[in-house]
């Protein structure tokens, strides 16, 4: 059946940028009738046994039959896709719709026969995959529910694509051909292939800008200084271990080196492939460059020049158009406006970046969106790289500026499976992508820590940032980083202690700590840091001032034997008098004996009295010389000054022991540390989302489509939010309308004694304190009493809006709130009513759905939930009745995504059960899910 061309408009929403499986980009788009010219290149590209494969017989060039049947679509029940890279075709795919005889069909009819082309050059790249995910999600939204797909049985290739999309599918061999037939609803196998695909191309295109083998400067100064020269320089001086060229179009043409770097004044003369291209040019020849660069098959950019989004509006357009310019020819970019990368690998040696040293090589992966924070942390880490025992550096370092194209969740995906790094630590202005953040932040933290510091949290993000928008408060969304595993911390300097304790020492079993050291009062002070961070310190030990190395070595070796302990914390401070070689002394005597007990972490706090110790040379000491015998220069001192020398590796197999300045940055890590290691236990058994046999899912979801007939962005009214609701086991008290005495004492005879009497006005609502509330009414006396006085202190019964209420039992008022944040997703928060929970922010909140054990844990994490357990005395509440309400609201939201807020308030938590007196619920057409979309890159 044929329809009009222009029976739809051109969907530029199905337009995509796509990383393929080996690292690079293709652009997915719909095929017009202005693509005749490269519809018949692309053909004329692919081999004769691929076009066999495609007909099903010998078919050398298309007709002009054919280019017009596979160029001119109506963009309902006849759709082309083609993947580009640039701007040329180098894969197709095409669906039809089909009625049940499998002859063209128009709706309601809901399958489509699915075919595909992809030139020889580009398979194995992962484009008929990319295609497939997006031609099944066009298709879903054209109403066609099942593709068809008849295969030659000599056609692995595409049968593979088939097979391992994770779709329900049929199979089945007729007349010489495999028909494959399969649903295009997504399950959980076809998401995880998804996911998996998007991690194995993402990891892939981060991992080729890493690891260049060959790297142009482009913009390299022809005198001394300036970004692009001292790029270059940096390079060269890391010792790189591919080859380097040096790029300057205004190079006079004998000129053929740079500082000792081949030098050439375009890209396109250099003779070899080049697979990174630093570009350091003024923002106006970018475009150029890129044009060059893609044009000789680079495979990405660091973009350091700037000009771009951070400088207002017009460089957010140029910003735009670059990273399009550059996905064109299938390239990422770093920036612009980036610090650049560093990978200390011996197999790279690469420092493309502003920084003049490269750092020490390690096992620390390091992000900053800030050149300046970038800066600054690296030069911290190489400050106190140096422990007791060795050094600890960095394996890759990217600094990602504006964050145009690659971003923190590219290198999440590298950095998971990269097996030279350890630990991450982030800086991060903002979070593009919270929810695809949390699910890639989850999975790394599951397999090694990540810690981040978010900058910008209480005002809007840098300007060179485009970021979607959120309604949820930073804390909301630091409490939900926290559900997924990740360490977040306030600061860089907690940011670079944290990630120095867990790239050296294993993470704790328990929050039991003990201290010893040389120093009461340092012990002392390590002692209530301690319970200040919630964990659990024995006693310190004091050595005394005289304490010797070995007596160090034989307290720690006590205390890491000891079934109670799960970590110790070493202090020290150095003695009075002349300073000795009891530095290495020391660091030897912990080292030997942390070696012995690998289990458990060891951190020194040491207190470093620089010129103060020798200027006090000549004093006694105040060291009981007679018990200790050890004269007082001997005294060991903990760490090393700034202006340490060189330390060395510790041997093979040694936790490296991590020395902190301060006892409260030191137990601050710790803390840390254990809650980390708590997750990570608690993530190998998440729990489950259970089911409930009362739950009336199918007659929800009809009433809600009923509800949203009537029009979009509706709160519900009373009796339709307690009908919802009662679909999923939650029943709400009634509240009988009271607009006069009479109807008041009519209520309560309906309801029955004793009974609230309470102003619903929004000024009033919730609000107890007001004194807007009368409760336990016993008759009707008191009723109307109660009446007269809340219409003489609030005013006429109109503007009060009264209510009567059954009373429930007593018990402790909470808040259990639920809502779908257009960038988080769906969010459960809880906390417990009143005034003060709302000053102190005392709320918690967990993604959706949750778990049992995640709403257990939601329950406890606030800071009042001691209220809830019989605080002083008091009856316990019923936590389990209070987990099941969160289960239920948890399930309500998950399996209906158009109840976009709900909101329980009060909900009493007795003894035994509970009652919801309040309870609001609005429904609308949900925020779009990108997440069960086909992959795509951010288009900013």
């Amino acid at each position: 059946m044929q329809t009009s061309p222009d029976r739809h408009e051109y969907p530029a929403h199905w337009e995509a940028d796509v990383v393929l499986r080996d690292g690079g980009t293709a652009r997915i788009r719909p095929i017009t009738v202005d693509d005749a010219d490269r519809l018949v290149s692309f053909y004329e590209q692919v081999s004769d046994e691929s076009k066999y494969y495609r007909f099903f017989a010998p078919y050398p060039r298309l007709s002009a039959k054919d280019v017009h049947r596979f160029t001119h679509h109506d963009f309902v029940d006849r759709v082309g896709l083609a993947a580009t890279v640039g701007g040329e075709f180098i894969a197709t795919v095409r669906y039809d719709r089909i009625g049940a005889d499998g002859t063209p069909a128009s709706a309601p009819a809901d399958e489509a026969e699915v075919a595909f082309l992809v030139q020889d050059a580009h398979q194995g790249r992962g484009v008929a995959s990319a295609l497939l995910e997006h031609i099944g999600a066009v298709a879903r939204e054209r109403g066609i529910r099942r593709f068809a797909a008849e295969v030659l049985p000599a056609n692995n290739k595409m049968i593979k694509v088939f097979t391992d999309a994770g779709y329900t599918q049929k199979r089945s061999f007729e007349d010489g051909v495999v028909r494959l037939e399969f649903d295009l609803e997504p399950t959980d196998r076809s998401l995880a292939v998804q996911y998996a695909r998007e991690h194995r191309a993402e990891a892939r295109s981060v991992q080729r800008l890493l690891a260049p083998g060959s790297v142009a400067v482009i913009g390299a100064g022809r005198t001394p200084g300036g970004v692009g020269r001292s790029v270059l320089g940096n390079i060269r001086d890391a010792g790189f271990t591919g080859r380097l060229y040096a790029v300057n179009k205004a190079l006079p043409e004998e000129q053929k080196e740079l500082d000792g770097v081949p030098a050439h004044r375009s890209v396109r003369d250099i003779d070899g492939p080049v697979d990174l291209a630093v570009v350091a040019v003024p923002a106006e020849y970018v475009t150029e460059v890129v044009t060059e660069c893609g044009e000789h098959g680079v495979q990405g950019l660091v973009v350091v020049s700037a000009g771009y989004a951070e400088s207002g509006l017009e460089g957010r357009e140029s910003q735009r158009a670059l990273v399009r310019h550059a996905r064109t020819y299938g390239m990422r970019i770093i920036g612009p406006n980036a610090f650049g990368i560093i990978n200390t690998s011996p197999r790279v040696r690469l420092n493309a970046s502003l920084a003049p040293e490269t750092p020490r090589p390690g096992r620390i992966g390091l992000f900053a969106q800030s050149g300046a924070i970038g800066i600054a942390l690296l030069s911290r880490l190489h400050r106190r790289g140096g422990g007791v025992t060795g050094v600890t550096g960095v394996s890759t370092f990217v600094s990602s500026g504006n964050r145009a194209d690659v971003s923190g969740n590219d290198v999440l995906q590298y950095w998971y499976e990269d097996p030279d790094t350890d630990v991450v630590l982030m800086y991060l202005e903002s979070i593009g992508n919270p929810r695809k953040f949390t699910r890639l932040a989850r999975r790394t933290a599951a397999a090694k820590p990540l810690v981040v510091v978010q900058g910008a949290r209480h005002g809007a993000a840098p300007q060179g940032h485009a970021v979607r928008a959120t309604r949820l408060p930073h804390e909301t969304v630091s409490a939900l980083l926290r559900q997924a595993g990740v360490i977040r911390v306030d600061t860089i300097t907690d940011l670079v202690d944290a990630g120095l304790l867990l790239a050296r020492q294993p993470l704790p079993a328990g929050p039991r700590v003990a201290i010893l050291g040389n120093s009461e009062s340092l012990g002392l002070l390590t002692y209530d840091a301690c319970l200040a961070e919630g964990l659990r310190p024995h006693p310190p030990q004091d050595l005394t001032t005289a304490a010797s190395a070995a007596d160090f070595h034989a307290a720690l070796s006590r205390a890491l034997a000891d079934d109670r302990c799960d970590a110790v914390v070493v202090t020290a401070i150095p003695a009075v008098g002349e300073v000795s070689v009891a530095d290495a002394a020391l660091a030897e005597a912990l080292r030997s004996a942390s070696a012995a007990a690998p289990a458990k972490p060891v951190l020194v706090v040491h207190v470093e009295l620089g010129g103060l110790a020798e200027a006090l040379s000549a004093a006694a000491s105040t060291a009981p010389q007679a018990e200790s015998g050890i004269p007082p220069q001997t005294a060991p001192r903990a760490s090393l000054t700034e202006e340490r020398p060189p330390a060395v590796e510790a041997p093979d197999g040694t936790h490296l022991i991590p020395a902190y300045p301060a006892a409260e940055r030191a137990v601050r890590a710790l803390a840390q540390a254990v809650t980390y290691a708590q997750w990570r236990r608690d993530a190998a058994d998440p729990g489950k989302v259970p089911e409930y046999e009362d739950i009336d899912e199918r007659g929800a979801a009809t009433l809600i489509d009923g509800l949203l007939a009537r029009g979009q962005g509706l709160t519900l009214g009373t009796e339709e939010t307690c009908d919802l609701l009662g679909h999923y086991g939650i029943h709400v008290h009634r509240a009988l309308p009271a607009p006069t005495p009479d109807a008041a004492a009519e209520a309560a005879r309906t309801l029955g004694y004793p009974v609230a009497l309470k102003a619903t006005a929004p000024h009033l609502r919730h609000r107890a304190d007001l004194g807007g509330v009368r409760l336990d009414l016993t008759d009707e006396g008191q009723l109307r009493r109660s009446y007269t006085e809340l219409t003489e202190l609030f005013g006429a019964p109109d503007e009060l809006r009264p209510v009567v209420q059954r009373m429930a039992p007593r018990g402790v008022d909470v808040v259990v709130r639920a809502v779908i944040d257009p960038a988080a997703g769906a969010v459960l928060s809880f906390g417990l009513a009143g005034a003060a929970s709302q000053l102190l922010g005392d709320t918690a909140h967990r993604l959706i759905p949750v778990t049992d054990r995640e709403a257990s844990s939601l329950v406890r994490s606030i800071r009042t939930a001691p209220l809830l357990f019989g605080w002083r005395g008091s009856a316990p509440a019923d936590t389990r009745a209070l987990e099941e309400l969160l289960l239920r609201v948890s399930r309500l939201v998950d399996d209906h995504p158009e109840v976009v807020a709900v909101t329980l308030e009060p909900v009493v938590v007795a003894s035994h059960g509970l009652s919801v007196l309040g309870a609001s619920v609005r429904l609308a057409t949900p925020p779009a899910r990108d997440d069960l979309g086909p992959r795509t890159l951010p288009a900013y």
